[in-house]
């Protein structure tokens, strides 16, 4: 062999080990050029700039429970950011809305219907709406698809539009009267439901199951075929594949829905004004009383509203680390 035959040779051996050496970025079809947004908001100018959508957002609350600790006359001399120069505690304020004494608003009796309402209400809408999520996904009946379509119909009608109807039959009852007749068949009967904690429950279900089910329905149908068709081999039923496998696994989802249905609940007036009676109204209900009586004393106010959002902040700092999983979970299938 010639050294020109061996120089192409050696060549030829070389090549393709130089060009291993400096791998070429793959870029899959697809995928965005440039900047992705994860990687802008994790740029220091990003980060510093939902620092500050963060800090603003949460001003007008810290102001609220700045001026709740505040003595009156500060509160209605001053602005809450003076606190800092010369800073005064009380807790007046919170003794003053919070007691059943005469004069004072009572807050807490408020506080405890609201629990009593929310509570409930949002384990019988999150624990329905996973029975029916569970149905329409894994559950082969006549008419499925249209009734899930029904139910997401539902999501469109006003709640408004329903008060009336319902409260008619919880006061009385369903009836229907055979024309040309004296004969009346009773259809739903009257259950002394009227300003009842239990109208408060009912009604809050049927408005908040559509929404329940929708949600839940994406994340349930993602789940994993193979596991619930091994559990149907092995022999287990609708109910043993229900809690020992779709709720486990759905607590993500379970978390995040029950952070939006306890909020929608407790800081529900409407529901709560018309079927709950006056001894159960909620406390946002009490809390528009309060604002319309004391409309100079904002001491009172802002003492009340951190009273009203206490509990909802406390459920969401304790669900939170589930929240963006259950946002994001059975929105990509595959």
């Amino acid at each position: 062999m010639s050294t020109a035959d061996t120089t192409i040779v050696a060549d030829d051996l070389v090549a393709p080990a130089a060009s291993r050496a400096i791998p070429k970025k793959k870029v899959k079809a697809g995928e965005p050029m440039g900047t992705s947004v994860g990687a802008a908001l994790s740029s220091p100018l990003g980060r510093a700039m939902v620092y500050g959508l963060m800090v603003l957002w949460t001003v007008p609350t810290f102001g609220i429970l700045v001026s709740s600790i505040r003595p009156e006359t500060d509160v209605k001399t001053s602005g809450w950011w003076n606190w800092f120069v010369s800073p005064a505690f009380t807790t007046d304020n919170y003794k003053r809305v919070l007691s059943s004494s005469p004069g004072n608003d009572n807050l807490w009796h408020f506080f405890l219907n609201s629990l009593q309402i929310t509570v409930p209400a949002v384990i019988l809408s999150v624990g329905i709406g996973l029975l029916a999520a569970y149905a329409f996904s894994w559950m082969k009946f006549k008419g499925r698809d249209w009734l899930f379509v029904a139910v997401v119909g539902l999501l469109m009608v006003p709640l408004q539009m329903a008060l009336i109807p319902l409260l008619q039959l919880f006061t009385g009852g369903a009836h229907f009267t055979i024309p040309g007749t004296t004969f009346t068949l009773t259809l739903i009967p009257y259950f002394h439901l009227k300003s009842s904690i239990y109208a408060v429950w009912i009604a809050h279900t049927c408005f908040g199951l559509p929404f329940c089910i929708f949600i839940l329905k994406n994340f349930v149908s993602s789940l994993p075929r193979e596991i619930i068709e091994a559990a149907q081999v092995d022999g287990a039923g609708h109910a043993t594949v229900f809690f020992r496998l779709i709720v486990p696994l759905s607590v993500p989802a379970i978390a995040s829905l029950t952070i939006f249905q306890f909020m929608y609940i407790w800081n529900d007036y409407l529901i709560g004004k018309i079927f709950a009676g006056t001894a159960n109204i909620p406390v946002t209900a009490k809390l528009a009383e309060v604002t319309g009586t004391r409309g100079q004393s904002w001491h009172l106010l802002t003492a009340s509203g951190m009273v009203s959002m206490v509990l909802p902040l406390a459920v969401f700092f304790a669900l939170q680390r589930f929240f963006v999983r259950g946002l994001l979970a059975g929105s990509v299938k595959g």
